[in-house]
């Protein structure tokens, strides 16, 4: 693959941006479809909770029944027919056990002065007849989704040893017509906000480790050049506007520093700079294309993309720089990295006969496996508790992004009609 072709693959897509002035704004929610899950399900009966007149909608047992089912870990039991009990005390075990569930969830809402809620639910192992958790919110009607999430975070944490990650967000570029926005929402999809509006295309989002920021490539200046923006209010600072492409951020785990990809010095290039722009040093050197960095969890490794072997590669290297190692071997193109929190884990891009698809592989062992079953993916990104990838593909010629679980049995897919979603990534 010539160098050219390369760089359209490996940074794609690099276009012109306009960008435009924009508020934070709401707009219209994604769908979900759910493919397969585990073979062995944990049975959730979840009783919808006793409400009170005006409470928001949908139900916070339904919102964080559906984060549950998403995961593949659980199946959720059918309530009807059955008492509805609130509290502990009222449970009929026999009838639950009846019903195949293994874990109860019951719980109230009850109205509080000053327009607040309180939310108290208790979530119990039927099969031993002892309650498991129990724990009370006093929430704004503003914080009713975010609660829901907290619930399924906790259901999902207690029964599988794992922490949930249904309270964190995704960041996505969508298009529709000629309009691009950067979008953050919930892992859901589910109240979207846009933080950037542009005309044409904004690439490579990723939110800082604490997730008050994100930083992204735009080309305003009629070059690529890398922002900083704050998702608290919207101010935003240049990061990298050096002469020629500025592109590829990514965000050391301590937030001090940024991985940026540079051509200032001719090819692609790989250079660390400081979160305020100063600071810059080199870390490859070379006629090669090297792009795409991602840091291990502990910050002492970087990953990257590079043709530095005759074809795209992942390789790594130590982050302070020093000689790179070649990280994958199977195939003759693999590229965009992205490793699991806990280190074990590289998923990337593979091809293989014209198919371009999720992979993951054992740091470890080396031993790989492909995730998906489309053609078209891009853009993986691990879910902060490292039990799903986010990704992006293509459906019926329409961009729309996917998650799958590390062993590949469980596909959720997240699309709204009519546009056009890529570039996603998952944050805190």
């Amino acid at each position: 693959m010539s160098v050219s072709m390369l760089r359209a693959v490996l940074l794609f897509p690099l276009f012109c941006l306009a960008l435009l002035s924009a508020p934070f704004s709401a707009r219209a929610a994604m769908e979900i479809q759910v493919i397969g899950g585990a073979a062995n399900k944990i049975a959730v009966a979840m009783v919808p909770f006793q409400t009170v007149p005006g409470q928001p909608s949908p139900a916070l047992t339904q919102i964080a029944g559906d984060d549950l089912n998403r995961s593949g870990q659980f199946r959720l039991v059918d309530v009807g027919g059955a008492p509805q009990p609130v509290m502990p005390a009222q449970v009929d075990y026999g009838v639950w056990r009846g019903k195949g569930a293994d874990a109860l969830v019951v719980g109230q809402v009850t109205a509080q002065p000053g327009g607040r809620l309180e939310i108290r639910f208790y979530l119990l192992d039927v099969l031993k007849q002892t309650q498991l958790a129990a724990y009370s919110y006093t929430i704004t009607a503003g914080q009713w989704r975010a609660t829901a999430h907290q619930i399924a975070d906790l259901i999902y944490a207690k029964l599988t040893g794992i922490p949930g990650a249904f309270s964190s967000r995704i960041a996505y570029v969508q298009k529709q017509g000629r309009r691009y926005e950067l979008r953050v929402a919930d892992a859901d999809g589910q109240n979207p906000r846009t933080v950037v509006r542009s005309n044409e295309s904004v690439i490579s989002p990723m939110f800082s480790p604490d997730g008050n920021q994100i930083v992204y490539v735009s080309f305003e200046d009629r070059k690529p050049v890398v922002y900083v923006q704050s998702l608290r209010d919207g101010q935003r600072r240049k990061i990298a506007a050096f002469k020629g492409s500025n592109s590829a951020p990514a965000w050391t785990p301590d937030g001090r520093r940024l991985a940026v990809v540079l051509t200032r010095d001719g090819a692609s290039q790989i250079y660390m700079i400081n979160a305020d722009g100063g600071g810059l040093t080199r870390l490859t050197r070379g006629s090669n294309i090297d792009t795409e960095p991602v840091f291990s969890p502990d910050g002492q490794t970087l990953y990257f993309t590079s043709d530095r072997g005759g074809s795209p590669q992942i390789y790594r290297m130590a982050a302070r720089g020093g000689e790179a190692k070649r990280v994958t071997f199977n195939g003759s193109y693999n590229v965009s990295p992205a490793i699991s929190p806990d280190g074990r884990y590289l998923a990337y891009i593979s091809r293989d006969g014209g198919r371009f698809s999720v992979t993951l592989q054992e740091l470890a062992s080396g031993q790989t496996r492909v995730l998906t079953d489309t053609a078209r993916d891009e853009s993986p990104s691990f879910a902060p508790n490292g039990q799903a990838v986010l990704y992006a593909t293509v459906q019926g010629e329409q961009g729309i992004l996917g998650t799958v679980s590390l062993d590949g049995k469980t596909r959720a897919r997240l699309s709204e009609s009519g546009v056009d979603a890529r570039e996603p990534v998952w944050g805190p």
